[in-house]
């Protein structure tokens, strides 16, 4: 196991990973759990994994997971999944709306918008990974989108004149080809 190997994949993947985690329900600071308890395993192995990118999502999805199951665990993430990126003072009210546009979608649309635009997965490795076909995957990224674009025209008076994350977000958003 070559630890450069490990550190050149936390850094260029942790921020995204993290992210993926609150999709996916947990706290930021869950999120940042998870993420270590996966690295730490990552560095348990004796043979580094093929496609260690891939790896680490599924390791990491498998661990937040776990870590979301419970009753009151649940519970709170319902109640904090309003405030699930981190905010930042130079946000502005369009990022914001994009933001909990994207807290308000269904868990698994908004896990494979995550998986597609942040971590560049194509719907063949997004359905592998959640273990639904691709076309699974791909309809719930056209709902999700479908759904963001809604939300988001009810937020245009907050539009700023120049495009952010919000129009970054439905920017990179690629068309589906028919399968």
């Amino acid at each position: 196991m070559n630890r450069a190997d490990c550190r050149d994949l936390y850094e260029r993947r942790a921020a995204q990973l993290v992210l993926y985690g609150r999709a996916l329900g947990l706290t930021h600071a869950e999120a940042e759990d998870v993420l270590h308890e996966t690295f730490v395993a990552l560095l348990r192995l004796s043979d580094w994994p093929e496609q260690p990118d891939r790896y680490c999502v599924r390791a990491y999805r498998n661990r937040a997971l776990n870590a979301r199951r419970g009753l009151w665990n649940r519970l709170r993430h319902e109640l904090e999944s309003r405030r699930w990126f981190e905010r930042t003072p130079a946000e502005s009210p369009w990022e914001r709306a994009a933001m909990r546009c994207l807290a308000g979608l269904p868990v698994d649309q908004r896990e494979v918008i995550v998986l597609k635009i942040w971590h560049g997965h194509t719907f063949d490795e997004i359905g592998a990974l959640l273990g639904v076909s691709p076309n699974t995957a791909a309809g719930r990224y056209r709902y999700g989108m479908q759904k963001l674009k809604t939300c988001l025209q009810h937020h245009e008076h907050e539009r700023p004149e120049s495009p952010g994350v919000a129009d970054a977000l439905l920017d990179t958003a690629p068309p589906l080809a028919r399968a």
